[in-house]
């Protein structure tokens, strides 16, 4: 069944009003919060946007170049078109399920005085969570398509606020790597910075710049330029330098978005992303699933000293969906074993040989079987694929995945975010609906709220994660605070999580079987909580969770969620996340590498008395970072819970409805 708005008020008039030079047409959010004024230039459509009076984004030019000439100078405007609407749609995963569309409206027609006349439409809107623009290119004669040099959109920060950031080297990329936590002024120039970026500014405001619904078109980037003005840069086609994106017309950008709030934790509860999307494209959500998954390349396929033979064969998997079917973890992912594939791959470590074909498996597996085997106990089969033997096969591939069983898989490696590669992931995501297979990308850019329009799509990495633990030193929980505020606001945020052996920092060695972990046993719970994510990864083995102090609530936690609040928040120190599924809640905390008080107010819970199992560091954490303790009370929303987090540390509570 599509998603559709509901209740939805749409009013549209058009002002006898045109953009002359130097005069200012102004946008405000429904609660007037938000102002973006725009005006025309001699050189430019010149835009800012304010916060409660506050500027946010100083002036900053729209400019384009393409192979038919630069864009933004000797221009003219039609008559601006403003509308509103205020509605409701509903998600199919998400973290909210309900969600409220409410915003103003402005179309701007841009036409150039001069042949070729080229017409263009900036279209603006203002929602009281922040500002969104696209350009739009409408049918006309005389421009019939084209091809992008570069979307000069600028982003010219207000003042000097305090960036956290994610630079990398260049646009083939995975997206992982450290944030920088600095003043504007102070980060280095001409350096690519991934989005989502969030910027603070003094009297408590705070703003993340990303972009939504990206289709068809090249992903963006920022950069810092030398005289300290900052505008995007788009992801080259491959083997290109100039050229970045090429259409027919009609055409569109994805939406450049300001998410704006005067609480860090707003921007977390936004679902600002989804609204600038379209609606659901698949006709039938009921097999769409979202749910817990092992992941065994995390732990080495790790399988106990028994009678079988462990490998790429039934007897393995059968253990660990087994030990789903026990836990109710939702599905099993086939990956690989002794660093090979079950499909049939002649290349090595994991890398696409020439005779790669990832819809035949290798001699020692029967997927029917494994498929077969685990529907009976319940349990999905999910398997990893690198994307780049899959897409040329994507109808065959996925044509004799469901014929097998499998429920969905990860796609991987796939490291651009190019116009082309833009394309595939819609591509992947569409075929997979159609043969009822669920999404995780990795090795991939960040969401775009596509979520909403293919609700296949589970989960994206594109950050740098517990995988991380297998042969490096830097991830831990200082890492892990960042997430929230930076990757996580784009969508859902694929981390690698589980590792149930935990160590102070000092003892930590890479392991790259049996991986250790930094941060407490309440931290790598809270995790689950905390991202959002609508396929938790479970990427320990079976041994090191069953009759551990956690994995009930593990077990417990669900993925997607009906409501989602933000009470406490400071960017890069700790963070507080209740969120809801039907009458329970699930509340998750984590700090940076100092510990807290956490105070939190039970005041968003509806009435009546609730029960709670808290779980909290030990008080011996600093020695062994594994030791919660857990406790159960009745509470109501009037009740407050003071809550001890250790350095690294965290603390989760469960609450449901009595």
């Amino acid at each position: 069944m599509k998603n559709k708005l509901s209740a939805l008020m749409l009013l549209l008039w058009v002002l006898p009003v045109t953009l002359m030079a130097q005069k200012r047409v102004k946008l405000s959010s429904p609660d007037d919060n938000l102002t973006f004024t725009i005006q025309l230039t001699a050189d430019a459509p010149v835009y800012s946007v304010a916060y409660k009076k506050h500027p946010v984004i100083g002036s900053s030019p729209l400019t384009l170049n393409f192979d038919s000439g630069y864009w933004g100078k000797g221009l003219k405007t039609g008559k601006v078109v403003y509308s509103k609407a205020d509605g409701y749609y509903d998600l199919v995963v998400g973290k909210a399920k309900h969600v409220r569309n409410h915003y103003q409206q402005m179309l701007i027609p841009f036409i150039e005085k001069a042949a070729p006349h080229r017409k263009l439409n900036l279209v603006v809107r203002a929602y009281n969570d922040g500002v969104a623009f696209r350009y739009e290119f409408p049918e006309q004669t005389g421009w019939k398509n084209y091809v992008m040099y570069d979307e000069n959109t600028a982003f010219n920060l207000a003042g000097d606020p305090k960036a956290l950031v994610l630079f990398l080297p260049s646009y083939t990329t995975s997206h992982e790597g450290p944030y920088t936590h600095e003043l504007y002024s102070q980060l280095k120039p001409d350096s690519l910075m991934d989005m989502p970026a969030t910027f603070e500014y003094p009297d408590n405001i705070y703003m993340a710049i990303t972009e939504a619904e990206v289709l068809n078109y090249a992903g963006m980037y920022l950069c810092k330029n030398a005289d300290g003005t900052m505008r995007g840069r788009l992801s080259p086609l491959p083997g290109q330098t100039k050229e970045k994106v090429k259409a027919v017309l009609p055409h569109q950008t994805p939406w450049r978005v300001a998410i704006i709030s005067d609480r860090a934790g707003a921007l977390i509860e936004s679902n600002l992303i989804t609204s600038l999307n379209d609606s659901c494209k698949i006709e039938d959500t009921s097999w769409i699933k979202p749910g817990k998954s092992t992941f065994p390349w995390w732990n080495g396929t790790v399988v106990p000293d028994t009678t079988f033979a462990p490998g790429n064969n039934f007897e393995t998997n059968k253990y660990y969906i087994d030990f789903c079917a026990r836990n109710g973890i939702e599905y099993h992912s086939v990956v690989e074993y002794g660093q090979h594939e079950w499909y049939v791959n002649d290349g090595p470590d994991f890398m696409p040989g020439p005779h790669a074909d990832p819809s035949k498996t290798i001699s020692t597996i029967n997927m029917k079987q494994i498929c077969d085997y685990a529907k009976s106990k319940g349990v999905g089969i999910r398997v990893w694929v690198h994307w780049k033997p899959l897409y040329p096969i994507l109808e065959k591939a996925f044509t004799q995945y469901e014929k097998w069983g499998i429920s969905g898989l990860m796609v991987d490696f796939m490291d651009r975010d190019d116009q082309e590669m833009i394309n595939m992931q819609e591509k992947i995501l569409q075929s997979a609906a159609r043969h009822h297979l669920h999404i995780q990308f990795h090795g991939s850019c960040k969401p775009s709220g596509l979520s909403r329009m293919y609700p296949n799509e589970f989960t994206r990495e594109g950050t740098r994660n517990y995988e991380v633990y297998k042969w490096d030193t830097t991830i831990n929980a200082s890492h892990d605070i960042s997430m929230p505020f930076t990757r996580m606001l784009a969508g859902p945020t694929d981390y690698h999580l589980g590792g149930f052996r935990s160590v102070p920092q000092s003892e930590f060695k890479i392991r790259y079987r049996k991986p250790l972990v930094t941060s407490t046993r309440c931290h790598m719970l809270a995790m689950y909580v905390v991202l959002e994510s609508y396929l938790g990864m479970v990427c320990d083995f079976p041994k090191a969770y069953e009759g551990q102090p956690g994995f009930d609530f593990l077990k417990a936690v669900p993925t997607t969620w009906d409501e989602t609040r933000v009470p406490l928040a400071v960017i890069n120190e700790y963070v507080t996340i209740a969120r809801r599924n039907g009458d329970n809640w699930f509340i998750g905390i984590i700090t940076n590498n100092q510990p807290r008080k956490e105070v939190v107010k039970l005041d968003f819970l509806g009435e009546g008395e609730y029960s709670a199992d808290i779980y909290t560091d030990a008080a011996d954490t600093d020695i062994d970072p594994n030791h919660l303790k857990k406790e159960t009370r009745t509470v109501t929303r009037n009740d407050v819970l003071d809550l001890d987090v250790a350095a690294n540390g965290g603390a989760v509570v469960k609450i449901t409805k009595q």
